[in-house]
């Protein structure tokens, strides 16, 4: 089944998939239901068989946001016909201090000139707040940014600030917002459908296989299978009660034998320590993974 008819079914649909005589889902549930913390897990296998463990909740994006971003900035170039080497000008204002940017600690004085690809790199390999900010406010602002995404066919979720925005009020981190699904489906377009000019998709697709953060999430379990992972992470601070506003990570996995999944796991309001709560990813990864893995 395409996914652009699937998907439209979704919600009421899910296979209950088996492992070790219990659902998959169920699986999942046990994980998330031992936490201290809301977890939201949505799972497409091979563009096919859907699940989702609390799905009706809407968590904060925190820096998966970058993903969302990078395929509004590649429809921008693609519409165009332009490629991602254009350069502009990054001014030293515009290199925030007080904000995760290793863009800043690279060039502190700003006035250099990087190519779209090169900010690319920093937002999706490293998760730079100043490079995000650069892209808002030169190539893809939010509003159109919101908009464009909902021309793929998704609606749960929203793109409304920007990263300064959320560092000087951190209760404007609920305002960028989705549920686990919607952004599964992103994932899954972008590696399965054509969306853009290859050499800007095939970008995107490499450049996110090569994320440098969140080694202790998805990814951890896949190490030295022979899995392939891209992915986009997000971390938030904590809220005034002391519980992590968000930790997420969500992805495209490609298995050796060529069956595939994306899966996107979030987690809100988290009492656990930061390790623990990327732990609670990783173990659902390895569940999803050894699930998948078997049945092929």
């Amino acid at each position: 089944m395409k996914l652009k008819t699937y998907f439209s079914t979704v919600f009421a649909f899910c296979l209950p998939i088996i492992i070790n005589g219990q659902t998959l889902e169920k699986q999942i549930k046990k994980i998330a239901d031992k936490s201290n913390a809301t977890v939201g897990v949505a799972v497409i296998i091979d563009g096919r068989d859907t699940l989702t463990v609390n799905n009706h909740e809407v968590y904060p994006l925190m820096s998966v946001v970058k993903f969302h971003q990078a395929l509004a900035v590649a429809h921008t170039f693609d519409k165009a016909n332009e490629t991602f080497d254009r350069q502009i000008l990054i001014q030293k204002e515009d290199l925030h201090e007080n904000t995760y940017s290793p863009l800043r600690e690279k060039y502190p004085q700003g006035n250099i000139r990087l190519s779209i690809k090169e900010l690319l790199r920093y937002t999706l390999q490293l998760s730079d707040n100043n490079a995000c900010d650069i892209l808002f406010k030169r190539i893809t602002d939010i509003p159109i940014t919101d908009n464009y995404l909902r021309t793929l066919g998704v609606s749960a979720f929203s793109i409304a600030v920007n990263e300064n925005d959320m560092h000087l009020n951190p209760d404007t981190c609920h305002a960028n917002w989705s549920t686990p699904l919607e952004t599964a489906i992103l994932f899954e377009k972008l590696f399965t459908e054509k969306l853009f000019a290859p050499h800007l998709q095939n970008f995107l697709k490499q450049t996110l296989m090569e994320c440098r953060t969140g080694a202790n999430r998805l990814a951890a379990p896949l190490t030295n299978t022979g899995a392939a992972i891209a992915h986009k992470t997000g971390t938030g601070d904590k809220n005034r009660i002391g519980k992590i506003i968000a930790i997420n990570d969500a992805g495209f996995v490609q298995l050796p034998d060529g069956q595939h999944y994306s899966i996107a796991v979030f987690v809100k309001d988290s009492g656990e320590s930061p390790e623990q709560t990327e732990k609670i990813i990783a173990d659902i990864s390895e569940t999803v993974y050894k699930h998948i893995s078997k049945q092929h």
